[in-house]
């Protein structure tokens, strides 16, 4: 296999990150693999899920980021990696795993990747997606009252006490730190174009 590159794809929540990551795997199929940093969340099985419900999901201090950091080296070595899976509807790491096999290009996808100097070291390419927060707040609604069996209530106070705050704190300030920036997400035919040619040249070499 010939060397791996690891492109990045970070954004607020509701930005559009995981549309951008959806067309391209439509596009590459098994040719790139992804790895989402959410499933990385410290596990919290000494505490209650009603503990676990207050904590602060959007600081980086949430991610097991040493682990995250050892899994994307064996990936850019070439060596296969047993994810962790992360249930949002407990707020905890599962029981699975997932193995996440190499390819020639490898996405990792999340609010906060470019936060840490040593995961976006490792990156070839740097994707940040810059979309309004009120698209991003509604975006964030549906999401996670269709999909995560959340209340509307619950997730307004989120946003509100952690999301809002540490979005301002620590995900736009790591805009600065992209080659990239894509506004409107995955809508943004023009951009989205521009970064499939990039790994079908690298996919192609």
């Amino acid at each position: 296999m010939s060397e791996i590159m690891i492109v990045g794809i970070a954004g607020g929540t509701g930005s559009g990150k995981t549309t951008i990551t959806r067309r391209i795997v439509e596009r590459f199929g098994n040719k790139v693999s992804v790895v989402y940093h959410d499933n990385y969340y410290k596990a919290h099985d000494d505490l209650t899920y009603e503990q676990r419900c207050k904590l602060n999901y959007d600081h980086p201090n949430a991610f097991d980021n040493d682990l995250f950091l050892k899994h994307l080296k064996e990936l850019k070595k070439g060596h296969s990696v047993s994810c962790p899976v992360y249930d949002y509807t407990v707020h905890n790491r599962s029981e699975k795993i997932t193995v996440i096999n190499p390819s020639k290009v490898v996405i990792v996808e999340g609010i906060l990747i470019f936060q840490d100097k040593r995961i976006c070291d490792l990156m070839d390419v740097k994707i940040f997606v810059d979309t309004d927060a009120d698209v991003r707040i509604l975006r964030r609604i549906r999401r996670d009252v269709r999909e995560r069996g959340r209340s509307l209530e619950s997730v307004i106070d989120q946003y509100l006490t952690t999301v809002k705050p540490m979005h301002e704190q620590f995900v736009q300030p790591s805009r600065k730190n992209a080659d990239i920036i894509v506004p409107e997400g995955g809508r943004n035919l023009v951009a989205l174009d521009m970064i499939m040619q990039r790994i079908s040249n690298h996919i192609n070499k």
